[in-house]
């Protein structure tokens, strides 16, 4: 089975289109759609649906896809490791961080890694937890900042920190002087939210489902001074990590009752392998979170 076939079919699936793919992979339409074919029929499997102009993946090539992006992703990490034993580096670390704690936590801990390796180059990807687990598991990232809850079989976890999830207000709310809230109470009021694959939303929807109450959220966005700048307004309330509200003026933080302790963790991939470049960044960011185990 040729690897070339393998990457050629990986992107007449991802595609869907055999002229696109052909484009993409720099070689002609007759050439691509001949390499298909035989490996059609070395597997002795239709992999393909054929109408129009489109193709499908057939039962069989969905799962043959799953095992050729394992396979391509286990050669791209052993050319990597290789690259290294003649003395290279990768150089390059690609991180997943959500909002909240890429704002508030990580900047300290990025600057001290880059002062004590310069060469090194770090790509931070702000996404929600959701959608980190997904990039690690396909490969898309070399490390996540997650939390732990339904984490995939694929990934290995590290323990980083405990953060506490609070409601948020303005000051002047009628809230803001409570010293404590029920999920109940911060139901029923009006909420400005992250939108859904965000922790504290996946939070706030599973506290609404077991409470059977449906939360009155009036705004959706992933624009975390957009949320600040609307609670400071007195428009809504929303939830969110107490450091946010350490370092932010006009809000105010109430303790959830009872008390909401997330278990924030470093995640990667079981079976990937790590450049010394990210072997390097994993443990930095491990020795700066021991002194800080709760927040």
């Amino acid at each position: 089975m040729n690897l070339r076939h393998l990457t050629y079919f990986v992107t007449a699936a991802t595609t869907g289109n055999i002229t696109r793919a052909a484009e993409q992979l720099s070689i002609a339409q007759p050439a691509l759609s001949m390499a298909i074919k035989k490996l059609e029929q070395e597997l002795d499997l239709e992999l393909f649906e054929r109408i129009d102009k489109r193709i499908f993946l057939t039962s069989e090539g969905e799962v043959f896809l799953q095992h050729c992006k394992l396979i391509l992703q286990q050669v791209e990490d052993a050319q990597i490791a290789t690259a290294e034993l003649k003395g290279l580096k990768k150089g390059t670390v690609t991180i997943g961080i959500p909002s909240m704690l890429g704002s508030y936590f990580f900047p300290k801990i990025l600057m001290s890694f880059k002062r004590r390796y310069p060469e090194i180059k770090l790509i931070v990807i702000e996404a929600g937890t959701q959608s980190i687990r997904d990039m690690l598991v396909k490969g898309d990232l070399d490390i996540g900042v997650i939390i732990n809850d339904n984490v995939p079989d694929q990934l290995h976890i590290e323990p980083l920190i405990t953060a506490k999830m609070v409601a948020v207000t303005s000051i002047d709310h009628p809230l803001a002087t409570l010293t404590s809230i029920t999920f109940k109470q911060f139901l029923s009021h009006e909420l400005i939210m992250f939108r859904k694959g965000y922790f504290n939303r996946e939070f706030i929807d599973n506290i609404s489902q077991k409470s059977n109450i449906s939360p009155n959220i009036s705004f959706e966005t992933n624009l975390l001074p957009l949320i600040l700048n609307i609670v400071r307004t007195g428009s809504a309330i929303t939830s969110l990590l107490e450091i946010v509200t350490k370092e932010e003026p006009q809000l105010a933080a109430i303790p959830f009752k009872p008390t909401v302790a997330l278990d924030v963790v470093m995640a990667r991939r079981k079976n990937g392998y790590l450049s010394i470049a990210e072997k390097a960044f994993y443990q930095h960011v491990k020795q700066e979170t021991d002194c800080h185990q709760v927040l």
